[in-house]
């Protein structure tokens, strides 16, 4: 494919004429840059494009679907809980993944339209009485917990990241609670150098550890997921770390 042409506004590419394929948005004075650039990379965004056509709620559909085709996470008839489940793309994906004879417990701060096959909270999920709601709803151990949670954005990075990981560390526990033998937790996480602590305690339940970016996130994104493969709670046994291209 062409390649957008570089500077000057005038679109052209090494001199030929070829003019830029992206998508620019007229600049008005309702938006700030930030909020330019955002509607901008949002319109020329493959994986937007693609959610659209298939019928995701969002491009994060995406990312659960690569990690899952490199993993193989989603089976049919698992029972999965969902935390941050808003707008509901990675649920759409594991009900599609597990079939009719799984189950799909979901619960986000923000209301989310019905997902068939589904069963939905709306509460936060740090309110104390989530664990317990989400444990009567799914009515039996989990074999898979995700968590796409991250914190509002204060545009501090080390701020942003300590609040996210807040977020996972609640979810690991939540996890290790929850979680039958042989079961996986899949959570976003944010570099910035707190990792290593919470890597270290899950290695202490789960045989596999590693990190992973799938496509689908944003090569330029400090986001990354963390992978935890096989409860076994004090195992024992030595865990991976990876990074995975």
């Amino acid at each position: 494919m062409p390649t957008p042409g570089k500077g000057g506004g005038s679109g052209k590419n090494s001199g030929r004429g070829a003019r830029s394929l992206a998508t620019r948005l007229k600049t008005t004075r309702k938006r700030t840059l930030s909020q330019q650039r955002w509607l901008e990379r949002q319109l020329n965004d493959p994986y937007v494009q693609r959610a659209k056509s298939e019928g995701y709620r969002s491009r994060a559909a995406f990312k659960l679907l690569e990690i899952d085709e490199r993993n193989k996470l989603l089976r049919p008839g698992m029972k999965v809980i969902d935390l941050g489940a808003a707008p509901g793309g990675w649920s759409q994906v594991a009900v599609q993944r597990i079939g009719e004879n799984g189950s799909v417990v979901g619960i986000d701060i923000l209301d989310v339209d019905p997902v068939p096959g589904m069963d939905f909270v709306q509460l936060d999920f740090l309110d104390p009485s989530a664990p317990d709601i989400l444990k009567k709803m799914m009515g039996g151990p989990a074999d898979l917990v995700l968590s796409d949670m991250a914190a509002n954005t204060t545009g501090h990075r080390q701020t942003d990241h300590l609040r996210t990981m807040g977020l996972v560390e609640a979810a690991a526990e939540f996890a290790r609670d929850v979680l039958a033998p042989g079961g996986h937790f899949l959570a976003k996480v944010l570099q910035g150098g707190t990792q290593g602590d919470l890597l270290a305690e899950l290695k202490r339940d789960f045989r596999v550890v590693k990190h992973v970016k799938p496509p689908a996130s944003r090569a330029d994104s400090s986001e990354l997921y963390v992978l935890a493969m096989d409860f076994h709670a004090h195992a024992g046994s030595k865990a991976a770390e990876d990074d995975e291209d």
